[in-house]
Parts: structure tokens; sequence; C-alpha cells
């Protein structure tokens, strides 16, 4: 069968693979019908995503059908629509035993670490599976990317009365969005990008938003009553954000990193030290969150249609993907069309 692979930082190369084997037990054969592409990816083809090895088959934001499962599976059957969690963790480490599976001392993401989506089936721990009766392969592919946020947003512990900064309108900017809204907290949209705020404006419904400038650090208090957010979360993956990010939180305030940037992220240490803030990442997601997801999309609280823009079949992806990493073709999400 036909696969992608990431050989090396911007080359892409098309394998001719054997099919998986039958499912052992705990696993599940599955078909890819749908990949979302989004900035690890990105990040990947262009060698600035630190956890990306190579040679790779990428790919871990997926819907899929189950064709087949192993002894002992009994959370899926065949037929079943699922979105995966593609952290693999060992179950035995001591994050795993403490819950934090997310950042498993042995951790493999699909796509990152071991080979993901982009080919048309291959096995997955049944574990990682969650169904949805109601969702579309596309839908189910951006499960994934929403956990980001939903996860980013956990950590954040934001609170209704609170402000947050979200600097970055990308993907994953955008899905710590769909979370902050629903804390009931005044959200912020901060991007270098006009488009993609004015995107944050008209779809996603967001009032305060501002263009990076000089002038960043005063719009935010006309914002926020005199004072700057209690929460930022910086989505971007660029250090010289997050080395600003620093300076811009309130009194007692928490700095989330949720992207991921191979550069130094430097800060003055009194800038931080003065108002006592507290520094947090945000890596993976969990479980729940997936479950938490889907129940979200399938009642209506989350609408995933304004988040596709851009769709590729399988065999046009190498010739299109470079044009994904160009901020002026206005990719929000694309989604990969995988056939047999």
């Amino acid at each position: 069968m036909k696969a992608l692979c990431l050989e090396s930082p911007k080359v892409w190369k098309q394998l001719d693979i054997p099919g998986p084997a039958k499912p052992g037990p705990g696993e599940a054969l599955v078909r890819v019908h749908q990949v979302g592409i989004c900035g690890t990816d990105i990040g990947g083809y262009l060698g600035k995503m630190p956890f990306f090895s190579y040679p790779r088959i990428p790919g871990h934001e997926l819907g899929v059908e189950v064709l087949e499962v192993g002894e002992g599976v009994a959370n899926v059957v065949p037929g079943d629509r699922c979105s995966v969690e593609p952290y693999i963790n060992c179950q035995a480490c001591y994050a795993c035993r403490r819950g934090h599976t997310n950042c498993c001392e042995k951790h493999q993401t699909l796509g990152v670490h071991c080979d993901g989506g982009l080919r048309p089936r291959f096995l997955v721990p049944a574990r990682k599976l969650h169904i949805s009766r109601e969702l579309s392969y596309e839908q189910l592919a951006l499960v994934e990317t929403l956990a980001i946020g939903c996860h980013a947003v956990e950590r954040a512990a934001l609170r209704p009365e609170e402000s947050c900064l979200i600097i970055g309108a990308g993907p994953i900017g955008l899905a710590t969005l769909e979370f902050a809204k629903l804390t009931g907290a005044k959200v912020i949209m901060l991007d270098v990008n006009e488009q993609r705020l004015a995107f944050c404006r008209r779809v996603m419904g967001v009032q305060h938003t501002i263009q990076l400038s000089d002038k960043t650090a005063a719009e935010l208090r006309e914002m926020t009553d005199g004072h700057l957010p209690d929460v930022v979360i910086d989505a971007t993956g660029s250090s010289a954000s997050m080395s600003a990010a620093f300076g811009l939180i309130t009194h007692a305030g928490r700095l989330v990193f949720v992207g991921i940037t191979t550069d130094e992220v430097t800060f003055r240490h009194p800038v931080f030290h003065r108002p006592e803030g507290t520094l947090l990442c945000s890596r993976n997601a969990l479980s729940a969150d997936f479950a938490r997801i889907i129940g979200l999309i399938e009642d209506g609280a989350i609408d995933t249609t304004p988040w596709i823009t851009h769709r590729a079949k399988f065999e046009e992806l190498i010739d299109v993907f470079p044009s994904y990493t160009r901020p002026e073709t206005g990719v929000i999400k694309a989604v990969v069309a995988v056939g047999e």
C-alpha cells in the first residue's frame, strides 16, 4: 500500500509499504479516512519541531474506521467511526501511574516519534480509539487539535471572572480559544496577522483582538480595566513571542506555553518575579479530553464547520504541502482524504 513519508526536512517521498498484520491482543486495525494537518506537521516539514524524528510517516489528527480487533478488545467493534488519541503511553512509568499519560516517560506520538496515519491502514492500541456515532471523519480528525487547546485551558485553571490573552491565532490558538470561551472569561486574541484576527472576529465571535505592535501592553490594559491579563497562553511556537509573554501577565498571573520552540526562551527575572508569576507548560492532552470534545461537538457547543479551509487528496499532498507553510494562503486547517 502507499504511504507518504518525510525522509528529512522538506523532503517528501511516496513509499510502497506492506499492509499491516492482523491485530494482536489489545490492538485494532483501522482504515484512515481523514488526516488533519497541524503545526506539528508543518514544524516537522520545516525541521523546527524538536520531538520529530526522520524518516517518518506523519499524521496524528485522525478520523478512522475500525476494520478488525484483536483479542481482549471490548471498547470498539468493526465499523465504528473513531478519533485517535495519538499519544502512545507505556502505562507503567511514574508519570503514567499518576495519571499524566500525556507526558509518559516513554511517550510516543503517532506521526512524530513513530509512524502515523498518512497511509490507508495501520494498527493502533484499541484503548486509544474514541467512538462517535454522529461525527463525520473530518470532524473526528479535528478532535486532537481541540484536545491540545482543552488541556492548555485546564492547565491555566481559567475562571469566569478572569481575563485571558491567547497569543497566536493559528489552529492551536483557535483550539485554545474554544475552551477559553467556555469558561466565561474575557478572551483577547493577539497575532501579527490581521487576516487571522479578522477570522477570529467574524467567525469565532471574538470581541477583543490586538495586532502586535509596540502599543500591545497599553492596548491590553485598556481591555482589562487597567491591569494586564490574568492568564496568558502562548500558542505561537515563536521564541521571541514566548520570551515577550513573560511581561504580559498581571500580578499573580499565569503564563502557559502550549507552543513549542527549538530556540532559547529568555526573560529578565525581575519582570516575572515582581508580579509573582507562574509558568506552566501544556503538552498533548488526556483521554478524558477526547471524550469531552466529542460530546461538545455532538451537542453543538463547538462548531467545527469554520475550521476547515483547505482540503487535499492523498495523492496531491506532496505538491500542495509547501503552500500550507505560507501565511498568505490563509490556511486555518487543512485535511487530507486518504484512500486505499
